[in-house]
């Protein structure tokens, strides 16, 4: 199978994905596309495909999120064969959408400081406010922006996607217990830049 980056993108190289089986059958999917089966591999891209992009949409803003997210599952499907399944495909592939968000966030970060010194927070997609308040909106976006990467990684990961802070250790290399005091420091820092967007 032929991997296409960016334009056109990855979903027109795949076959028609296998029929939907349950999460459990995750193994069993692995096993196939780890053997060569297509259609394996086409089921675990559109099967996780919403939920890598959405975490690299809210770690790096959604105007790059269609290219990482395609770059993911490049180097997920390159590294395959290497998967043993000591985790969950889910979270493996986690870890990889962090691990690409992050460092193309701090490439551009690096060039954008060549360029000329930053003068204003970068806009980054936060989890939507209710319609009924843009003013929330902008400030929980304009937040969630200034947060370090590694406190909007776990803020992310827990409060958005719902994930256990034993996976959310597991997905960024650390222990369940840093996981949780790290969340807790995100969202009193959240909480304070909510204040000083505010204000």
């Amino acid at each position: 199978m032929q991997l296409v980056l960016g334009r056109p993108l990855l979903t027109a190289t795949l076959p028609a994905p296998s029929p939907a089986k349950p999460r459990d059958g995750d193994a069993a999917l692995v096993a196939a596309a780890q053997g060569g089966d297509e259609r394996a591999l086409a089921t675990i891209y559109r099967r996780y495909r919403p939920r890598v992009y959405s975490v690299v949409a809210r770690l790096l803003g959604a105007a790059d999120a269609e290219e990482v997210t395609q770059e993911v599952f490049v180097r997920a499907f390159r590294a395959l064969d290497r998967f043993r399944a000591e985790a969950q495909i889910s979270t493996w592939l986690y870890r990889i959408a962090v691990n690409a968000a992050l460092s193309e966030r701090g490439r551009r970060r690096v060039e954008r400081d060549r360029a000329a010194p930053a003068t204003a927070a970068e806009t980054v997609a936060a989890p939507a406010a209710p319609d009924g308040d843009p003013a929330l909106r902008a400030r929980l976006t304009q937040a969630l922006a200034a947060l370090p990467p590694g406190y909007r990684a776990v803020l992310v990961l827990h409060d958005v996607e719902g994930l256990e802070h034993e996976e959310i250790a597991h997905i960024l290399g650390c222990r369940a217990g840093t996981s949780k005091s790290q969340l807790h420091k995100a969202r009193a820092r959240m909480r304070e830049l909510v204040g000083e967007v505010r204000g």
